[in-house]
């Protein structure tokens, strides 16, 4: 009787591991979502330029989309190459191709000036995701363009809020807010909250004025300041984000003379000034323009007799040339 309530129960589980391993097989893996550029549509522009620019589309959107790209060739062989400039065509393209998504472009001759319009339809839902539009002086601009399409798209944002560095067209650099930048000049304003030495005595106001110069994820320079005395050092940031709000961390190194209350009767012949070390850490506000808002945070210790030691907070303006 036991061996048979035993091959019973065996005979049951192994029905249920058949079963759920049958069950397995009815279950599809999801579908990876999938996003089509169309042909560009284009007026007053040569084939090579047109044909250029959708293959630089296309291999941003592979760099920076999470979707599946599909391909230009799977595009020419299920639709042709006759471009698209609507809604109502993308969809019915787009179910074709079986896309979610569904990419318009187009380009428009306008005197000097190159127009360009794009469009990101929502293939299933029949709606317009994302429209936006922009314009270069001259066909070099538009490997800048494509980039910042790729941007906007990837991210479903404008396409003024997909700028950072390295990828800001000529348009945007003649503009009064100016975005492309290099040299530096800032000048901070603030308080140092004694941590050890300085007299023990509690806050102080600070002036710290810096030069120096950024490259794509660091800025390196130089600074002068006022704060308990008078410090000069030299200074590296590393710059986290290229877009307008940008955290960083860095740090300076050089020389502080500390301004102590014995200066005159320094009976203990104790040496003020010193080497510097800081170790920094803040925000940079609006850094695509040629202004920024500098929110900054020292750690300082200058290596004297009196071992000062200190926290300096400062909000500053930096300009760009």
């Amino acid at each position: 009787m036991k061996s048979l309530r035993i091959s019973i129960t065996t005979t049951i589980l192994i029905l249920l591991m058949v079963n759920l391993a049958i069950g397995q097989e009815d279950i599809e893996p999801e579908k990876q979502a999938k996003i089509a550029l169309l042909p560009f549509s284009a007026i007053g522009i040569d084939d090579i330029s047109v044909n250029t620019a959708e293959f630089l589309l296309e291999q941003q959107l592979f760099e920076l989309s999470t979707m599946k790209i599909i391909t230009r060739k799977e595009v020419l062989q299920t639709v042709g190459d006759k471009p698209c400039s609507e809604i109502d065509c993308g969809i019915k393209i787009g179910e074709k191709l079986d896309a979610n998504q569904v990419l318009l472009i187009n380009l428009s001759k306008l005197g000097e000036k190159i127009i360009i319009q794009y469009m990101l339809i929502d293939v299933p839902g029949q709606s317009i995701i994302l429209k936006d539009y922009t314009s270069t002086e001259t066909i070099e601009d538009l490997e800048t363009v494509m980039k910042r399409i790729a941007l906007s798209v990837t991210s479903q944002k404008p396409f003024e809020k997909s700028a950072e560095v390295g990828a800001i067209t000529e348009k945007e650099t003649e503009i009064p807010r100016r975005r492309k930048a290099r040299r530096l000049l800032g000048l901070s304003l603030g308080y140092l909250y004694p941590k050890n030495g300085y007299d023990n005595s509690e806050q102080s106001f600070t002036i710290d004025v810096r030069s120096g110069y950024e490259l794509e994820n660091l800025e390196v320079g130089g600074q002068f300041a006022l704060r308990k005395g008078v410090a000069l050092n030299l200074y590296s940031l590393y710059l986290f984000s290229k877009t307008d709000f940008c955290p960083y961390i860095g740090g300076a190194f050089g020389f502080h003379w500390v301004a102590h209350e014995d200066l005159f009767f320094d009976f203990d012949d104790k040496r003020s000034d010193g080497f510097e070390l800081i170790a920094s850490a803040g925000i940079r506000a609006f850094r695509t323009y040629n202004f920024r808002i500098l929110i900054n945070l020292d750690y300082t210790i200058t290596f004297n007799d009196y071992d000062d030691s200190a926290i300096v907070f400062t909000i500053g303006l930096i300009s760009s040339d």
